[in-house]
């Protein structure tokens, strides 16, 4: 990029450091403290690709009059958590809804895949699922208790086996986000398969509505928040693949970050998913109407939260500074 765009691309932004700086603006010490990583990242590429120019100069100065103001005045609300989940997060994730629409198509698409090669295909379902599995479900559909299988552990151990396994796969489908994006497009695949595989099989079996009525009471949410996990990872790849104008360095330490922010939002929802396929899910002789609202309850938090819920505050917000 030429100097002349670099600093047209970024002029306004400077300016408005400025006259924070010069006390002709003001704002909160989070947001100031995420400008100054924004104008260091820009004072970074300066030097590299326009060293001892006007332009790191200028930066240079910036930044070093902000450095002690920012780490001598930012301090951190008692309510911090409170914030991050109420505000901060949510203004910030919608800017990702692109990322987690693209996670969200691609594990349906392959869900569908998996459903349909388990329709053509009849040793398909125990290649995905394994052995094992299915002939354990077989022999408890022969019992009649085909969802047995949630009731083979105690409900603790099971609540935290089950928590600690989904977090795993949700952050392998983050991390694998650094293989510029298709390492976790890749974990989209896979856990859609396998979906797609598993509803199948209890569809042939007949039983289509039992087996959904169950896994769907903890599945809502663990499936929902693995595709978040997708979006992470597709940020975290995108900042590798798009640095725009920073160092692909900065770049990618900005969308991990970001990344993580998705990730530590989802720990509250892994919990609750985790809980209820330990403590509730167990429970098929639940009636129909109590499964089905916990599942809409489990799919309106989830949308909520993390698509119309930002889109929301992010409009109040501009309304409000406008």
């Amino acid at each position: 990029m030429r100097e002349a765009s670099f600093v047209k691309a970024n002029k306004k932004k400077w300016l408005l450091f400025e006259n924070v700086l010069d006390k002709k603006e003001q704002l909160s010490p989070n947001k100031l403290s995420d400008l100054y990583i924004e104008i260091t990242d820009d004072l970074s590429y300066a030097k590299t690709f326009y060293p001892q120019s006007n332009t790191e100069v200028y930066l240079n100065s910036i930044a070093s009059r902000a450095h002690q103001n920012i780490y001598k005045t930012k301090k951190e609300s008692k309510n911090r958590l409170i914030t991050f989940f109420k505000t901060e997060f949510p203004l910030e994730f919608v800017k990702y809804h692109k990322q987690l629409l693209i996670a969200f198509s691609t594990f349906v698409f392959f869900g569908i895949i998996g459903a349909y090669s388990a329709a053509t295909d009849g040793d398909f379902v125990r290649l995905i699922l394994g052995d094992g599995y299915v002939n354990t479900t077989l022999q408890n559909i022969e019992k009649g208790d085909p969802m047995a299988v949630y009731k083979k552990m105690d409900e603790a151990t099971m609540f935290i086996a089950i928590t600690l396994n989904n977090i795993k796969v949700a952050m392998t489908a983050f991390i694998f986000g650094i293989l510029l994006s298709v390492g976790t497009l890749y974990v989209m695949l896979q856990n859609g398969i396998m979906l797609g595989s598993f509803l199948y099989f209890f569809y042939e079996k007949g039983l289509l509505w039992e087996s959904s009525r169950t896994i769907w009471i903890h599945g809502t949410i663990e499936i929902s928040v693995i595709i978040i996990a997708g979006c992470a990872g597709l940020v975290l790849g995108n900042g590798l693949l798009f640095p725009q104008t920073y160092t692909r360095l900065a770049s990618f330490k900005r969308s991990f970050k970001a990344g993580m922010k998705i990730m530590i939002s989802t720990i509250p929802f892994f919990i609750v998913a985790g809980f209820l396929e330990g403590f509730v899910t167990r429970h098929t002789e639940m009636p129909d109407w109590l499964a089905v609202f916990i599942i809409l309850i489990s799919f309106s938090t989830i949308v909520y939260y993390y698509v119309i819920y930002p889109i929301k505050l992010s409009k109040k917000q501009i309304v409000d500074g406008s």
